[in-house]
């Protein structure tokens, strides 16, 4: 059973792999801001489980069709998206270094929940047979950083391309205190979730699994 991801994350790529999992990855042709900005003008501002699961399903459904090989696509399509909720702020990826430090003075010694969305689209046999999806969610506490600290991490880079501004896999692990809920949820994309939807499909999980140890 092949597992096709709609997504150019590295953190979601080697979550699966660690998971015994190589999908076959497919960039997905969404245009993530004026989906929102059309949906929120249509009807009002999304919740962050909301946000996550718009994009989740609009990811899954670009790539539906064939794969970048030009076979046509014969298993599960995973589409994601994560975004942070902090002081009732939806933050997304801040992209910009005066953003990420805004963010970081904000949650420092704080808390926020981390909430990833999952589509799943049942396309074996080269046909859209079925679909599940839903959020999950983490709450993440962060440790106490000085203005060194979070200067440094700012200037690593890595906080500009990821949700909340933080990562938990990477160099920004040492800065969180505890997590409640799936770890994996943080990263951006809940494991337990995921087995919880491919059986829902009638997949056993490990039928997915194609890596060796």
């Amino acid at each position: 059973m092949r597992l096709y991801l709609a997504s150019t994350s590295p953190a979601r790529l080697q979550t699966l792999r660690a998971a015994g999992i190589e999908p076959i990855a497919v960039a997905p042709g969404v245009d993530e801001d004026a989906m929102v900005a059309a949906h929120e003008a249509a009807s009002g501002p999304l919740e962050a489980r909301e946000l996550v699961q718009l994009l989740a399903q609009a990811k899954a459904e670009s790539i539906v069709g064939t794969a970048p090989d030009g076979e046509a696509i014969d298993g599960l399509i995973l589409g994601g998206d994560s975004a942070f909720l902090v002081g009732g702020r939806i933050h997304g990826k801040p992209h910009r270094p005066e953003i990420a430090k805004e963010r970081w003075l904000a949650q420092n010694g704080g808390a926020g929940e981390l909430w990833s969305g999952h589509w799943l689209i049942d396309h074996r046999g080269g046909r859209v047979r079925a679909a599940v999806g839903r959020p999950d969610v983490a709450t993440v506490r962060f440790a106490r950083l000085d203005d060194t600290e979070i200067d440094a991490y700012i200037a690593t880079g890595e906080p500009l391309l990821v949700a909340g501004a933080f990562t938990i896999d990477s160099l920004g692990g040492p800065f969180i205190r505890s997590v409640e809920g799936d770890p994996s949820t943080v990263v951006g994309l809940s494991l337990s979730t995921l087995r919880e939807l491919v059986r829902e499909l009638g997949v056993g999980w490990p039928s997915l699994w194609n890596r060796g140890r």
